[in-house]
């Protein structure tokens, strides 16, 4: 039986609980309130001086984005990032991951090692420049994180058919546009249902599983020739630095391991690469990209100038086909077991939603004055000034107009900005350059003067050269000081990816798996 002093204690321990859970219940915050402590929750980070930070919010986590997370000082600024994935993708190394000679978590950088204020995985669904808030959309779902098809499905404010998630508003001081673009499909019958694209781990991951089973389904008895030559042809549409990486990339594995393992298929197997232009590797000048398409035909990949996709199409009579029609074949249609799309950039559906709506300018005294985004006419990019500012004209003016004026406190790198006067190309090394100059303006202003802004060191792009792998130990380098080609071009392509390697344990892996690939092989297994 149970003392008095002991039942005394249980009781005065009940009641205490009990007004425990009532105060907690009372004090447990409303949804309004929530919301609020999202828009305010690091409201009251400071610097050493005593002031507040100002909150710099960078939506993107590619180039652009992550370099630029990376390179601004967290000292002098609170760093918010919002994206739809929480990794960098270290994209020149993607199609080594597609056919196993890198593992896919070697070209990945998780987002929160930055050691952000705050990170939100989700898509910027819409950014009100008068109140500087941005209108977030909570992504949880794994498609939308790593595969372009899924993303590109994706619209703000619903459109296109996926889900929606929760939505909240994040509240900034300065904003970083870093958005980046998707892969142009220039609106061709099925491209977006049934190419593979090569932009995220999602898209090489699916390239991978789909060649290894191209291979065990021709490798079955009941299989017919006929449909081994289907399974077989694997069509790379684009003849960029990509397409072309991935076209040799997959001729290595195909030699150097799948040979051993299907002698009797190798007479049905076929590379071909198309493209719409006279010739292939246009950034590299004419003895270069002569020197690659020879290496190419040496190795029995054929290259197709000229010819132009008008449809993609599932193969009724293989499954697991697909038929492509060519304009230059007439109704002829060619049979392919894989499409790999890799040809153009096209904006993020947020510029075009962004570039259509009016707004005041944040502090106008009226309130009144109907401003609007300045888009770039030729690539449909943020227009920005010099010193990477988005630029904004009254409303119904053109990007040329004399009344563009800079944005107070938004900024736009990488693939999504174009720079007044540069004509950059949308390319990894741009977007690093303009990111880590960025940062350092902004870090030297905030050391100058708290809200100071970034205008004064324009923006300079310093080319490092352009390289691409062409298959067996070989590749090709331009540059203003050189050009190489063969195993010297190959050993810098090497060398120059992996220094460029964000971390210390990619610097480490990288190398350890190009080794481990080299003296035991690829990985083949499909899982």
């Amino acid at each position: 039986m149970t003392t008095p002093p002991v039942r005394s204690a249980i009781a005065t321990s009940s009641r205490i609980s009990g007004a425990r859970r009532v105060i907690t219940s009372l004090s447990r915050p409303s949804p309004v309130v929530l919301r609020c402590n999202i828009l305010d929750r690091h409201r009251m980070a400071s610097t050493a001086s005593g002031r507040r930070k100002e909150r710099v919010v960078i939506l993107g986590s590619g180039w652009a984005g992550y370099g630029f997370a990376r390179s601004l000082d967290p000292n002098k600024f609170e760093r918010v990032m919002i994206s739809p994935r929480s990794y960098f993708v270290f994209t020149p190394l993607l199609a080594g991951t597609a056919v196993g000679t890198l593992e896919f978590r070697t070209v990945l950088e998780p987002v929160r090692r930055l050691g952000l204020d705050r990170f939100h995985q989700g898509w910027a669904d819409d950014i009100d420049f008068a109140r500087k808030t941005i209108r977030v959309e909570a992504n949880t779902s794994d498609d939308l994180a790593s595969k372009t098809q899924a993303a590109m499905a994706h619209r703000p404010d619903g459109d296109g058919g996926t889900r929606r998630g929760a939505m909240f508003d994040v509240e900034y001081d300065k904003l970083v546009i870093a958005i980046g673009s998707y892969s142009q499909t220039f609106g061709i019958e099925g491209v977006r249902e049934h190419a593979n694209f090569l932009r995220d781990v999602g898209d090489a991951r699916r390239i991978r599983m789909k060649v290894l089973q191209s291979f065990e389904k021709a490798a079955l008895p009941v299989t017919t020739d006929e449909e081994r030559a289907k399974l077989l042809h694997f069509a790379i549409v684009g003849g960029g630095p990509t397409g072309i990486e991935f076209a040799a990339e997959l001729h290595d594995l195909i030699r150097d391991d799948l040979k051993s393992t299907y002698p009797e298929l190798m007479h049905f197997v076929r590379i071909t690469v198309y493209d719409v232009a006279p010739k292939v590797l246009p950034m590299f000048d004419k003895k270069l990209a002569d020197y690659a398409m020879d290496r190419f035909r040496r190795e029995g990949i054929s290259v197709k100038t000229e010819h132009h996709l008008t449809r993609v199409r599932p193969d009724e009579h293989t499954e697991g086909c697909l038929k492509l029609r060519i304009r230059e074949y007439g109704d002829e249609e060619v049979s392919a077991g894989i499409v790999v799309w890799s040809t153009g950039l096209m904006q993020n559906p947020l510029l075009q939603k962004l570039g259509t709506k009016a707004f005041a300018l944040p502090g106008s005294e009226d309130g009144t004055a109907e401003m609007q985004l300045l888009r770039d006419a030729k690539t449909g990019s943020i227009a920005t000034d010099a010193y990477l500012r988005a630029k904004v004209a009254p409303r119904g003016a053109t990007a040329a107009s004399s009344g563009a004026v800079p944005l107070p406190d938004v900024y736009s790198i990488g693939d999504c900005a174009a720079v007044a006067g540069l004509g950059l190309p949308a390319t990894a090394q741009v977007a690093s350059q303009q990111a880590a100059h960025l940062a350092r303006q902004l870090n030297r202003s905030a050391s100058v003067n708290a809200g100071a802004d970034v205008g004064a060191k324009p923006f300079r792009f310093r080319n490092w050269g352009t390289m691409t792998y062409l298959g067996g130990w070989k590749a090709i380098h331009q540059s203003s000081a050189d050009e190489l080609t063969g195993w010297a071009a190959w050993v810098l392509w090497r060398t120059a990816y992996l220094t460029r390697s964000m971390s210390i344990r990619n610097k480490i892996s990288v190398p350890f798996y190009w080794a481990i690939s080299w003296i035991f092989g690829r990985d083949i297994s499909r899982f």
